[in-house]
């Protein structure tokens, strides 16, 4: 069992940066793939990057390339998601997820989620 606690959102000025973090419990974090999806308001859930569970490999939705980042610290259980050039369309409630095993985009993959923190980017 896993559970996951985002921090970390709030508002922020389009152009502006901002850092999520997802904290684990539980033992076998190092052992979870882990990534961040997002929910804007009247849209489906979309994938944001996923990282492996020992953090070399590293995946991106192709509207966040070159612009966020996500990472992990497996002695502290948190993965982390930093978010550069933010836009007003990055408003979204931001969810980190967990599962056992490899990569996926498909959130109906991922066993475990946070709470969500909200992200909005003024213009």
């Amino acid at each position: 069992q896993v559970q996951l606690v985002e921090s970390g959102g709030g508002l922020v000025q389009a152009g502006g940066s901002l850092g999520l973090s997802c904290a684990a419990s539980g033992r076998t974090f190092s052992s979870h793939f882990m990534a961040w999806f997002r929910q804007a308001p009247g849209k489906e859930r979309e994938f944001v990057a996923a990282i492996s569970s020992s953090g070399a490999n590293k995946y991106y939705a192709d509207f966040v390339k070159g612009r966020f980042t996500i990472s992990r610290d497996n002695a502290k259980n948190t993965v982390y998601l930093q978010m550069n050039s933010l836009k007003p369309e990055d408003t979204a409630v931001y969810y980190c997820a967990a599962k056992i095993g490899s990569y996926s985009n498909n959130d109906e993959r991922y066993d475990y989620w946070g709470q969500g923190t909200q992200v909005t980017v003024s213009s």
